[in-house]
């Protein structure tokens, strides 16, 4: 009897099980999800990809931007063949300076719609105004699919209004991000390319879509930073398979992007992992090797200026000492890297310049590990972009990493699960990569330094 009624009361349970709606920022659909597809009122049910969709407050929100999680790094040696790819002239005169100089960062109107709605979304009134000042900060766009170029126009032609209307000239900042098998050392954030399916040549049609776009506006400047990831793998990663399958693949196609891009005058940094990649001692100058080669192949433009580290990473700066996690290193942080690196790129021919990113290196020694690259634990956003570097080698502190968006998810069941997300000092529960991340953002936001 006793069964029975147990029996019955989950039987009368189930009904409203089945109604249960999910949270603000909860998962409301994808492949294989078997939760509720509906959410609380005030949401709407969002689809972000195919495996993600979101119930996120106010108007639904556009496709996330950004997947970006570097994966762990071993130490290795890479090769480089010479590659061949279409030129032509640039359309407008480099300059020698830096490119930050004399331009105003043109806002990223994705990244300030996530953040106005996340705003929203807070109660306490101080964190509200400080998570809604993170709008005003410029962040890189991502270009991580096809169906986003478009947009890359729309910005550029605000922009070129906006510089029009206030005489002051404008710099729209983007992320060239859509290698096919990319990202070969992590699942995170693999993209919509694969090599074995046409890859090089789709690939080859994303970046001739944004030069057409960027053609159209001359008079705005664009810096992009260019395939977070995939040359710092071809330094330490290609003892894994998928790496050393795509390595003759991604230099082709980094050296199309570098000449294509440069073609229509656009600045470029090629990623360069972050100090506990390839700043150890032993990846130094195979690194160096292999970014002067690449900027070599590519026709060594002055459009090319350098290298972007730490792009969704969490490194200082310059720390005010070693983190626990970097011994053994005495490059522990990233202007010991560059100050490391530099030199030696200019002994072989790339007088690099550098950007780092410092969007989420507000608090330090929060890991287990170097490598965890995960929503790290604690994180809070760091110093603000600036050209105020105090290092003759860096051009600019920026933020390409949209702050709130997320690395990956900690669900084991997802297809595009890394278990690095699941680690002690990654938070969790997390969505899929570059999907909001609401208790994240407001982290983000709490434990900024400097404050917001």
């Amino acid at each position: 009897m006793k069964s029975f009624a147990a029996l019955y009361a989950l039987v009368a349970l189930l009904p409203a099980l089945a109604s249960a709606q999910s949270a603000e920022w909860g998962q409301c659909g994808g492949i294989d999800w078997t939760g509720s597809t509906s959410c609380v009122a005030g949401s709407t049910c969002t689809k972000l990809n195919d495996y993600y969709s979101q119930c996120i407050p106010g108007t639904a929100a556009p496709p996330s931007s950004s997947n970006t999680p570097p994966p762990t790094s071993q130490p290795g040696s890479p090769t480089s063949a010479p590659t061949s790819a279409p030129t032509s002239a640039p359309t407008s005169a480099p300059s020698a300076s830096n490119p930050f100089v004399g331009v105003t960062p043109y806002l990223s109107p994705y990244y300030a719609n996530e953040v106005q709605q996340a705003a929203a979304a807070i109660s306490d009134a101080t964190l509200k105004a400080k998570a809604a000042s993170v709008a005003n900060i410029p962040t890189f766009t991502w270009f991580d699919t096809v169906s986003k170029v478009a947009d890359l126009g729309t910005y550029l032609a605000d922009a070129q209004s906006i510089q029009n209307s206030t005489g002051q000239k404008q710099v729209v900042q983007i992320v060239v991000y859509d290698l096919p098998d990319r990202d070969c050392a992590a699942k995170a954030s693999n993209g919509e390319f694969s090599i074995a399916n046409n890859g090089q040549a789709n690939y080859y049609n994303y970046i001739d879509q944004l030069v057409a776009q960027i053609k159209k506006f001359p008079d705005v400047r664009v810096i992009a930073v260019i395939e977070p990831d995939s040359l710092a793998n071809l330094v330490t990663n290609l003892n894994v398979q998928k790496c050393a399958n795509a390595q003759t693949t991604y230099l082709t196609c980094v050296n199309y992007a570098l000449k294509q891009l440069a073609s229509v005058g656009v600045y470029q940094y090629m990623d360069a992992g972050h100090a506990g990649w390839l700043g150890w001692p032993a990846n130094l100058t195979p690194a160096a090797q292999l970014f002067a080669q690449v900027f070599k192949d590519a026709g060594s433009s002055p459009f090319i200026k350098g290298l972007a580290t730490n792009v969704a990473n969490y490194n200082a700066l310059s720390a005010a000492s070693p983190d626990p996690i970097t011994q053994g290193n005495a490059n522990y942080d990233e202007i010991h890297y560059i100050n490391a690196l530099a030199p030696v790129l200019q002994q072989q021919g790339f007088p690099a310049t550098f950007i780092v990113d410092q969007g989420r290196s507000g608090q330090q020694n929060l890991r287990q590990q170097w490598g965890d690259w995960c929503n790290i634990k604690n994180a809070g956003f760091g110093t603000r972009p600036t050209t105020n570097t105090g290092s003759q080698f860096i051009d600019s502190i920026v933020w390409v990493k949209p702050g709130g968006e997320c690395d990956g998810t900690s669900n084991s069941s997802s297809p595009r699960f890394d278990s690095t997300c699941a680690l002690s000092d990654a938070d969790q529960p997390a969505p899929e990569a570059g999907t909001w991340f609401q208790e994240y953002f407001q982290t983000l936001v709490s434990r900024a330094n400097p404050p917001l």
